[in-house]
């Protein structure tokens, strides 16, 4: 049986990026109640506003005291996408569902399609590249960095969308629609740049390999 001792060392271990990746992912559970139950109660979409409201900036945080504290960890490495990554597919899931998504604004199934595919694109790229060279990489691209704050971007517009509505002219849902258009292009651009470089890592252990096999005979 563990004792409170262990408990303690275990939960020190965690540095305070890492609990905060941890909070992000048990925030995803409330946040998948709220959106999937907003239409029986209007105030659940607010809450579930705030609570991704709240997540993006633990995001902002994390990624900050992991440069500050310099405790970036490889644990780190996997939580913190992972976080982001689930919550995202959670959302664009959820708003392209009939019964969970926002009235007026609800995301058309091909945006659905490029976010969720360009995220499956890269993880099975990531296992392929680790695999074949043995190598640990996971280096964001700019339009890796660029997709996932359009994607922030339009769920967030997505959730306001009715009351932006209410200005007139649909700017609420125009708004939205912008966004998905720029997170799908931006999906598409990194399933691109993360190829490209998933092809130089590996390329690069080739020739690695081929010298010392090389140099060996010699």
């Amino acid at each position: 049986m563990e004792s409170k001792g262990e408990k303690t060392r275990t939960w020190a271990y965690l540095s305070w990026p890492n609990r905060i990746s941890f909070l992000r992912l048990a925030l995803v559970v409330p946040f998948f109640i709220l959106i999937q139950q907003h239409h029986s109660y209007e105030p659940y979409r607010f809450i579930a506003l705030g609570i991704f409201i709240l997540m993006g900036l633990s995001d902002l945080l994390d990624g900050y005291l992991a440069r500050r504290l310099d405790c970036k960890t490889r644990l780190g490495a996997i939580l913190d996408p992972l976080a982001d990554k689930t919550l995202i597919i959670c959302a664009v899931v959820l708003l392209s569902l009939p019964h969970s998504a926002v009235k007026g604004t609800q995301l058309p199934d091909w945006v659905v399609v490029m976010i969720v595919g360009k995220d499956l694109w890269v993880v099975a790229g990531y296992i392929v590249v680790f695999l074949l060279t043995g190598k640990d990489r996971a280096t964001p691209s700019l339009p890796g960095k660029l997709c996932t704050v359009a994607q922030l971007l339009m769920v967030g517009f997505v959730l306001l969308s009715p009351e932006i509505n209410l200005i007139g002219w649909r700017l609420g849902t125009r708004i939205a629609m912008a966004f998905w258009w720029a997170a799908a292009v931006l999906a598409g651009l990194s399933v691109i740049s993360y190829t490209r470089i998933g092809i130089a890592v590996v390329a690069e252990a080739d020739k690695e390999s081929a010298e010392s096999e090389q140099s060996t005979e010699d």
